[in-house]
């Protein structure tokens, strides 16, 4: 597979070979020595192209370094905004979110889409059935909520996403999980209910574990983040033949 795409996001970095837009195995990494870490990912092969998106930034030399190891280096963050531009994105928009919207422009060509990105924060996008982007909000994920209601209060420790979500609350922990999580499903449910001729996607580290307790029909894409970038990656190979 001759690209190499990778997502570097607040919390580990997520990567994979392509061919066009077919991703192969997935590598995670968690620590500090991103770029080591993808040099070791090109040792033995080289990517025709290699697309990054990072909300973190890249040094000068290890861009140059990086840039050497690959046909194309492409990267996405908040002061290279020329891809989002380029398809029609709003320069504001996160790398990350970019790949996704233009993922699902792809995967759900001519429908209108409400896609969720679920990690530590929570972004609602819509696309239009024309495919352009409509807009979209931002607000706190799921384990930011409960970070921050143990941080700004004392008399709150900090509790995790709960495998099973009462309806009210009994006790302390249990009014803690069940607000949060109430008050997650009630706000995931009234975009579905605002745009319902929308497809629903949901994507992120949380998708699977909100799409298992909503009654809608949702299609949960893992990897939608580095099929965008694959997307785009191909688009530069298609553009030397």
């Amino acid at each position: 597979m001759p690209n190499l795409v990778i997502d570097i996001g607040n919390t580990a970095l997520k990567a994979a070979w392509s061919d066009g837009t077919t991703l192969g195995k997935t590598f995670r990494y968690q620590g500090e020595r991103i770029t080591g870490f993808i040099s070791g990912l090109i040792e033995k092969e080289r990517p025709d192209v290699m697309v990054i998106s990072t909300v973190k930034d890249i040094s000068a030399n290890d861009m140059a370094s990086l840039g050497r190891k690959c046909g194309r280096l492409v990267v996405m963050d908040r002061n290279r905004t020329e891809e989002a531009l380029a398809h029609g994105i709003l320069p504001y928009i996160s790398p990350d979110r970019a790949a996704s919207i233009i993922a699902s422009r792809h995967l759900f060509k001519g429908r209108g889409c409400t896609l969720f990105d679920f990690g530590t924060v929570m972004s609602v996008d819509f696309i239009g059935q024309d495919g352009k982007y409509a807009g979209g909000n931002v607000s706190p994920g799921c384990r930011t909520r409960f970070r921050a209601l143990s941080r700004y209060s004392k008399n709150f420790p900090l509790y995790d996403t709960p495998e099973t979500v009462p309806e009210v609350g009994t006790s302390l922990q249990t009014s803690v999980e069940s607000g949060i999580m109430t008050g997650l499903l009630f706000e995931i449910q009234g975009y579905i209910d605002r745009f319902k001729e929308n497809i629903v996607v949901f994507t992120g580290g949380d998708a699977i574990y909100f799409a298992k307790r909503m009654k809608n029909s949702i299609f949960v894409v893992c990897n939608l983040v580095l099929m965008g970038l694959a997307l785009i990656a191909d688009e530069y190979v298609e553009n030397t033949r």
